[in-house]
């Protein structure tokens, strides 16, 4: 069935192993979580065991740039055709997939379908009707397009957010799931929580969803609310460096395409899931950081004169424990290193948000100083435990309130690399459906 539709949504055809599977053992966590965690990995290859699983399909970013990451990669486009020639991997009926999450309390729905990578700008200022979140770096591109090039299939776990108040889009397909084949019904590994996901391949309710979508768009709505700016449909919540990436691997698809091929090639397409940025379920947490190469109070005065450099003034306060984040108009950025607690206090800081007055240290001081490199971190314990190790740094950050994600994008451009993370690392979406990316 063709749905036409102006707002980049393709109706996709997934593919995911028959009923019956221990869909436990095959739904495998995001590739770029616990990435200095490599014993979170090993655990979730013993818990699979020889079962058939997504883990076999993708690789951890634990392992990117690492000694034999060539043959992982080789081994993996070999797993996908084996799994589509042995029949691990159906097809199913064309439709978006409405998928309910409950994990640390929360539950939150959201469907997925495919998105036009020519509706798509990473670039600050971009005036698309998908839009990136936070500054997208280029040099992160190459090694995950090294995996995605060549590769016959693709795995989802980008989360796209879409500004929907009156809950006109998600939410009347929530309401109506018996009447919905279940592809799947499974607790997650490793503390996920529990996900289910339904077919929605009725034509009036796929249809129903795109034109509720195009609602969103409505110029002069969108005027009323935003001003003089292009609508903005489709905004990156989680996994804008993997959108960035099937961006480029289709330009380079592109190139050896003629007009007419490209209209309705399936690598122009990017599996997503939509989620309501209203959605009770979604939680922004802060993303932390961690400095490794760097340590105690020589590294934290390190810190201190980017933060004056950058800011015309700034302080250590020292600590028995480690402080709370805020932002507003003082940011109070804690640090530890080893046994010693304090922040960072910037009273008249340049950026808006306590994630840019931290970052643009960071960036600075990495610049010059061999060796050293920064890591993104889900979780206060993990950053203390990180940083109880020597020559290490960590950083907590105050949450964004949601209520800012859009208005910042629109009026702003692009956020401060990671600002903000739907969940902490286990609650990030798993890999469960998969869809063709080469004809």
């Amino acid at each position: 069935m063709m749905f036409e539709n102006k707002i980049g949504v393709l109706v996709p055809n997934v593919m995911l192993p028959p009923k019956g599977t221990d869909f436990s053992k095959w739904a495998v966590v995001a590739c770029d979580q616990f990435t200095s965690q490599p014993e979170y990995w090993e655990a979730a290859r013993k818990f699979i065991g020889d079962a058939p699983t997504t883990l076999d399909l993708f690789l951890p970013e634990a392992y990117l740039g690492k000694d034999g990451e060539a043959e992982r990669i080789a081994t993996i486009r070999s797993n996908m055709r084996d799994y589509m020639a042995k029949g691990i991997l159906e097809t199913k009926p064309q439709g978006f997939v409405l998928v309910k999450r409950s994990v640390a309390g929360n539950t939150r729905w959201g469907l997925v379908m495919a998105l036009d990578l020519e509706c798509y700008d990473y670039n600050k200022g971009a005036t698309t009707l998908i839009r990136a979140t936070e500054g997208t770096i280029v040099e992160r591109i190459p090694p995950r397009l090294r995996i995605r090039e060549g590769a016959p299939l693709e795995l989802p776990h980008i989360l796209v957010l879409i500004d929907d108040p009156k809950r006109t889009v998600i939410e009347p397909l929530a309401a109506k799931t018996e009447a919905l084949d279940k592809l799947y019904d499974t607790d997650l590994m490793l503390d996920g929580g529990h996900i289910t996901g339904w077919l929605v391949d009725g034509a009036n309710d796929i249809q129903g969803a795109i034109d509720a979508m195009g609602v969103l768009t409505d110029a002069d709505a969108f005027h009323a609310k935003y001003g003089d700016h292009a609508p903005l449909l489709f905004a990156m919540g989680d996994g804008n460096h993997s959108f960035a990436t099937a961006k480029a691997n289709w330009e380079k698809v592109k190139a050896t395409l003629s007009p007419e091929e490209q209209k309705d090639h399936p690598a122009r397409y990017a599996l997503v899931e939509v989620e309501n940025v209203h959605d009770d379920g979604i939680v922004f947490e802060p993303i932390h950081r961690v400095l490794f190469g760097l340590g105690g109070m020589e590294g934290a005065e390190m810190i201190l004169a980017k933060l004056k450099a950058q800011n015309g003034d700034a302080r250590i306060e020292l600590s028995a424990d480690m402080p709370k984040a805020s932002g507003g108009e003082v940011h109070t950025i804690p640090f530890c290193t080893g046994d010693v607690f304090g922040a960072f206090v910037v009273e008249k800081p340049a950026a808006q948000l306590a994630v840019g007055t931290l970052q643009n240290a960071i960036d600075a001081l990495l610049k010059e100083t061999e060796g050293a490199e920064v890591d993104y971190i889900h979780g206060e314990a993990v950053v203390r435990d990180l940083a109880s190790k020597p020559n290490t740094m960590g950083f907590l950050l105050p949450a964004m309130q949601k209520s800012e994600l859009f208005p910042t994008v629109v009026f702003d451009g692009a956020l401060p690399r990671k600002t903000f993370s739907m969940g902490e690392a286990n609650e990030k979406r798993y890999y469960l459906e998969c869809r063709k990316i080469e004809k």
